[in-house]
């Protein structure tokens, strides 16, 4: 998919085409042909996605409390959610990959191609402004109908099944962290006592 079909997909056109290019480089491609990659933008993304999720999910929900508001729109931003927006529009085949990562089948890895929808996102701010980002994203949102507000939220449920013994509690220990300072990637272990429960692995 060329750079024209992408911007028929997603209903906006760029005044600055080379903030569109800089969107879908990937750091892979940025280092092999010695030019920026999309990071900033994706740094710069995630925080218009969040405002934006928030926004539309207080408006359209006026009786929801904030802890409901809170994992609506955590379900609405998360990767597996932004990896689906992005396939409605094959933003996977439009991204500017490098040579080993294209071999490996990147253009199909979630968590490349939910980065490069917030990279993309950020471009249209910067070119645009937020009304076109509203646009954007808000045509996801609505699809979704407020179907985050019945995602189980395993971390309190957990937290009500172990409080039915006062003497019990919980430690979230951090095992493992990596990746960039701006998308870090964190390994955390849940346990009770000594025992491990679970682990969770996000961002």
């Amino acid at each position: 998919m060329n750079t024209q079909q992408l911007q028929q997909a997603i209903g906006y056109t760029f005044h600055d085409s080379a903030l569109l290019e800089r969107a879908l480089s990937h750091s892979s491609y940025a280092n092999e042909k010695k030019r920026g990659s999309n990071e900033r933008l994706e740094f710069l993304g995630d925080s218009v996605l969040g405002f934006i999720a928030a926004e539309y999910f207080y408006t359209h929900y006026p009786n929801q409390p904030e802890g409901e508001l809170t994992r609506m729109r955590a379900a609405a931003v998360c990767e597996p959610a932004l990896f689906s927006y992005a396939k409605t529009f094959a933003l996977g085949d439009a991204l500017l990959l490098g040579r080993g990562e294209l071999a490996g089948g990147g253009a199909e890895r979630p968590s490349m191609v939910a980065d490069a929808f917030e990279a993309l996102l950020a471009a249209i701010y910067l070119d645009g402004g937020i009304a076109p980002c509203k646009a954007f994203v808000q045509k996801f949102l609505r699809e979704s109908n407020g179907k985050s507000a019945v995602l189980r939220d395993s971390k309190t449920e957990l937290q009500q099944i172990v409080q039915q013994s006062p003497e019990e509690s919980v430690d979230y220990v951090l095992v493992e962290e990596s990746g960039p300072d701006h998308a870090k990637c964190f390994v955390v272990d849940v346990r009770l006592h000594s025992n491990v429960l679970g682990v969770g692995r996000g961002r």
